[in-house]
């Protein structure tokens, strides 16, 4: 009986030193995976850097309901990576943060590939939405972004450096926003045109 219970001991005082070790590995694999996912948020990190914001205008709206007046915010962003993608959002909300967060969003949704012939535009163009009208034009090389307001917001975000541009009618921030957008979307190349005329670039240019 005694050898027994001491085989028994044996056995319970082996059993803590089996399992440690499988205990310290367990640690050292969770600390891979934890590199692991570091390295995955970091290049997330990376790749979400690459897209910028720009606050256009934050303005206080009312809405009369049944119970009186009910008080917000309407945020109007410009999303943009800079290399020829960008796009506007709204939001409203009960808070700033929130107003901008749905904005950043929506902006998101509506991106464009804006054509780009160096860092400029390929051709003079007028973008118009409602009664505001923002003109532009190509400009050689160090000329910079000639804009104001949202139209310089939207243009710095897209990835053109050097643009000449008017705004004309309204000067209502998100009309002038959207109609800018209007006139990057409609920007075409030479290449893009012969595509949709099934010609040749020399045949364009006779």
């Amino acid at each position: 009986m005694d050898s027994e219970d001491k085989i028994v001991l044996n056995d319970a005082t082996v059993a803590p030193t089996n399992e440690a070790p499988s205990r310290t590995k367990g640690k050292r694999g969770g600390n891979r995976t934890r590199r692991d996912g570091g390295n995955k948020e970091q290049r997330s990190d990376r790749v979400e850097s690459d897209w910028a914001e720009k606050v256009i205008q934050v303005s206080r709206v009312t809405k009369v309901v049944k119970g009186g007046k009910k008080l917000s915010f309407r945020a109007v962003v410009a999303v943009g990576n800079g290399r020829g993608q960008v796009g506007v959002g709204v939001g409203k909300a009960a808070e700033v943060i929130g107003a901008i967060q749905k904005a950043i969003t929506d902006g998101r949704k509506s991106l464009i590939d804006i054509p780009l012939i160096g860092t400029t535009i390929p051709h003079p163009i007028t973008g118009k939405l409602g009664s505001s009208r923002v003109l532009m034009k190509p400009a050689s090389n160090g000329t910079g972004i000639i804009a104001g307001g949202a139209a310089r917001a939207i243009i710095e975000l897209s990835g053109i450096s050097d643009v000449l541009t008017k705004s004309l009618g309204s000067r209502c921030p998100l009309n002038v926003a959207r109609a800018t957008i209007d006139g990057l979307k409609r920007l075409r190349t030479f290449e893009h045109a012969a595509r949709l005329r099934n010609i040749s670039i020399k045949q364009m240019l006779v």
